[in-house]
């Protein structure tokens, strides 16, 4: 095929850099070029072995670990000299750093950037990372945000900070809030939101998610900053991380983020595009957790996005919001 080379098959030693990593991210991470959707045939179809066994996609692996990657072919990458650099560092500045040290990066999400390449995006905001440091050896997102939410997005850079980082996301010791601009004028004052959120896929293979009795369970903690007429300020403490969790769950009780194309009033929505709101209006604000290597305390927070803060001061009459 034009453009395209072959890789040789390849036995690869697990080493401590990538214990308790997915075989299946360990792979995407060394097979630049290769689409996804191959990497995960060949898992599927036994062609990869992990000590001459088979394994599924979420299989974790363990140090010592001898993984057997059959020959594959791979898009020949881009050349690397000083265009390819300036490339690399053009894409890394528009992913501003809101804090960084020896084991984590904390990137300040430009709305509109997936977090990972798939489902129609060839370049996420690991992968533009990753290009951006080459030296590094581990960068592995602890956690996920939606493409067109804004905000603070964990990366760690050692594979110790990565299993503590999902550990105290799996045990609720990370606290993660979010301010959304929302449809209608919320009333009631401080509220939590309990509701079941299920995942399904529709017909058209879109995936969704809904509130359903028999769904997994869902908290999200409400407070109102802002109320207008036809609009209002929340911020959003996330008690559990459900897929899409502030979405649905705003949509569910009449307050939908405005902008949402998923879940939100799409008459509104197309109000509020006269009104100068060109986005979804959720950002991740806030985090606060202990480190996941000396457990110092750690405080990041985020200003709201210009754009975003353009139309609450617009809507609101220039008041300050959380």
């Amino acid at each position: 095929m034009n453009g395209l080379s072959k890789a040789r098959a390849t036995v690869l030693e697990v080493d401590e850099d990538a214990v308790a990593q997915r075989i299946d991210n360990y792979l995407l991470r060394r097979l630049k070029g290769v689409p996804k959707s191959h990497v995960y045939r060949v898992l599927r179809s036994g062609q990869v072995r992990v000590n001459s066994a088979r394994v599924r996609p979420d299989y974790r692996l363990q140090a010592g670990d001898r993984v057997r990657v059959p020959p594959v072919r791979t898009a020949t990458p881009p050349p690397r000299g000083r265009a390819g650099g300036a490339a690399a560092a053009a894409a890394a500045r528009a992913l501003p750093i809101a804090y960084e040290d020896d084991a984590l990066v904390v990137i300040d999400k430009p709305s509109g950037v997936a977090v990972h390449g798939g489902s129609g995006v060839s370049f996420g905001a690991i992968e533009t990372l990753r290009a951006a440091r080459p030296e590094a050896k581990v960068l592995e997102l602890a956690h996920r945000l939606d493409r067109d939410t804004s905000g603070l997005l964990i990366v760690a850079k050692k594979r110790g900070a990565l299993v503590e980082l999902h550990r105290m996301l799996r045990d609720g010791e990370v606290r993660k809030v979010y301010v959304a601009l929302v449809k209608g004028r919320w009333r009631g004052g401080a509220r939590e939101i309990r509701e079941p959120l299920h995942k399904f896929v529709q017909a058209g293979g879109e995936r969704r998610v809904a509130v359903r009795a028999h769904g997994v369970a869902a908290l999200t903690r409400v407070r109102p900053l802002a109320v207008a007429a036809d609009l209002s300020v929340l911020e959003l403490e996330l008690l559990t991380g459900r897929t899409h969790q502030i979405r649905v769950h705003l949509a569910h009780v009449g307050h939908p983020v405005v902008g949402d194309d998923k879940y939100g009033d799409f008459a509104f929505n197309r109000e509020m595009a006269r009104r100068g709101v060109k986005r979804l209006c959720l950002h991740a604000r806030r985090l606060e957790l202990l480190h996941p290597v000396s457990g110092a305390p750690l405080r990041l927070s985020s200003p709201l996005p210009p754009e975003l803060q353009a139309v609450i001061d617009t809507e609101f009459d220039g008041g300050s919001h959380g």
